[in-house]
């Protein structure tokens, strides 16, 4: 009994210390970094399995972690995880090892040379031009809600903001005079994109009384909600999405990160430059918006290879 007591105590302290880094670790990221509360949950997620795993191996956080052990932990993953999820972890436990070594709880990082598992790039999909149309040509304009949807569909499309983005949009972030939105991405990071014309005038025929009769003399700051006056969340413009491509009778699947794909496709194709799409959809890098070329060429193969006499 003695001995298990001793076990015991000597766990829990383990424990106790690995929570405490983990929890400066979210700190740090909520508060240094201004990640949102998605990319929290998932750090979060991704930190407690690796939290796991060290505890089952009477390992403490701080020292003596080797490069094996976290390899050993990743490959522990791969029968229940596909390659992608497993570079994320290791994206997740690379930010967690350095933000020890700069806070001096540890002398070296043990992550710093493994390498990611090679992921195959899966292209995003997209709809053509003529399936936007069709969406978007759905929405019931002698109804409040179809006058809300086709507003969602217009905004959306004309910006390429994520689903978060538009739920999380207030009224003031709207300028309808000048015709930009103002957003907050990834981070925290703010940024402005053109409105254009179709998306303005839909807009204004929400603004002019149908978003009031969603609230019902109830006050709010966000730009969609729903009726007694309470946010339109992710979930809610996801079933909307889900809804006009049924009546669409559009048979690819498609979400509203669907839109967001459709919008940065159309505007290269059209001979927009990539920086300028890299700064309206939020990318840090333009390695992510250079995505968007490969979809390019990819259709332009299948052009050439339908209609050219010799493909």
């Amino acid at each position: 009994m003695f001995f298990d007591s001793i076990y015991k105590d000597w766990r829990l302290q383990i424990e106790d210390r690995r929570n405490v880094y983990f929890d400066s670790f979210i700190d740090y990221l909520r508060v240094e970094k201004g990640l949102s509360n998605n990319s929290i949950i998932s750090y979060s997620h991704d930190l407690k399995k690796y939290g796991q795993y060290l505890e089952d191996k009477g390992l403490v956080v701080s020292s003596k972690i080797t490069r094996r052990d976290i390899t050993d932990f990743l490959f522990s993953l791969r029968k229940e995880v596909s390659p992608t999820s497993i570079s994320r972890v290791l994206s997740t436990i690379r930010s967690f090892h350095r933000f020890l070594l700069r806070e001096k709880i540890s002398s070296s990082d043990p992550s710093e040379l493994i390498e990611a598992p090679k992921v195959e790039k899966k292209l995003p999909n997209f709809l053509t031009f003529d399936e936007v149309i069709r969406i978007l040509k759905v929405s019931n304009l002698k109804t409040r809600y179809g006058i809300r949807e086709r507003a969602i569909l217009e905004l959306m499309y004309a910006t390429g903001l994520r689903v978060s983005e538009l739920a999380a949009l207030k009224i003031s972030d709207i300028n309808l005079e000048v015709g930009f939105i103002k957003c907050k991405g990834k981070g925290s990071k703010e940024r402005i994109v053109p409105l254009g014309g179709v998306a303005k005038k839909f807009l204004e025929k929400y603004l002019s009384g149908i978003r009031d009769l969603f609230l019902k003399e109830k006050i709010s700051f966000f730009l969609f909600v729903r009726q007694g006056g309470k946010t339109l969340s992710r979930q809610s413009v996801w079933k909307i999405i889900k809804k006009v491509v049924e009546k669409a009778q559009i048979k690819k699947k498609v979400s509203p990160h669907t839109l967001r794909h459709s919008f940065a496709t159309h505007l290269l194709e059209r001979g927009a430059d990539l920086r300028s799409i890299q700064e309206m959809l939020g990318h840090a890098s333009i390695t992510t918006t250079q995505i968007y070329t490969h979809i390019n060429q990819v259709r332009l193969k299948e052009i050439h290879r339908k209609f050219h006499p010799r493909a």
